[in-house]
């Protein structure tokens, strides 16, 4: 048995005795468990990404005699 199905049983058990050990809904557990532990294996590769830069202005070039230059209206 692996370590994911061996976490699965123990979720799915956990599941079943919460629900107070009915009869006839392993089926259901097991899903639940399955999707409760592969959601906990996703989690941390998405949060480890970093996350995007927002990108910065660039600063006004300087003109000739060293100051900087004034923004011109962009036309549409």
């Amino acid at each position: 048995m692996t370590d994911r199905q061996e976490r699965i049983r123990q979720r799915a058990h956990a599941i079943w005795e919460q629900a107070g050990r009915p009869d006839g809904a392993h089926q259901q557990h097991w899903d639940q468990a399955t999707a409760e532990i592969d959601a906990e294996t996703a989690a941390p590769e998405t949060a480890s990404r970093p996350k995007p830069k927002a990108r910065q202005p660039r600063p006004a070039p300087a003109t000739k005699d060293g100051s900087k230059s004034k923004a011109r209206p962009r036309k549409a």
